[in-house]
């Protein structure tokens, strides 16, 4: 397992933690992390030779970490700009620490993309086989 590249591939979600936070609205954000998976799944598929979907499945582990961290850490400034998901946080269980909702619900939402990078990536890997052979 390459652990470097599974880090220098998850900085694309330090990237997005600091944009969601600052610029890029929650309606935008879903078609950004669509190019970011697909981009991640064909450099997993083009650098290993197997355990495509643990890899992506890992990268979305560890980019949950950061984009947990800096939303907790920026978080003022990341609930002014996300009205929807401040409305959100009010309806949901502990509605008065919204910091320790995304710290728990952070890792849901990790396991969620991973399973989804995860499938994007052996996907990815069965594609460029077919076209090598």
């Amino acid at each position: 397992m390459k652990w470097g590249l599974i880090f220098k591939l998850s900085l694309f979600g330090l990237a997005m933690a600091f944009a969601t936070v600052y610029f890029i609205p929650s309606h935008l954000e879903p078609f950004c992390w669509l190019v970011i998976f697909i981009i991640c799944a064909y450099i997993i598929a083009k650098s290993y030779s197997s355990k495509y979907f643990l890899h992506g499945f890992l990268v979305s582990i560890v980019n949950s970490i950061w984009i947990t961290a800096v939303h907790i850490v920026l978080f003022d400034q990341y609930i002014s700009n996300h009205a929807k998901e401040a409305a959100m946080m009010k309806k949901m269980p502990m509605p008065d620490s919204p910091k320790l909702m995304m710290l728990m619900t952070g890792p849901v939402v990790g396991i969620i993309s991973g399973l989804i990078l995860g499938l994007f990536a052996f996907i990815a890997a069965k594609m460029m086989k077919r076209k090598q052979a």
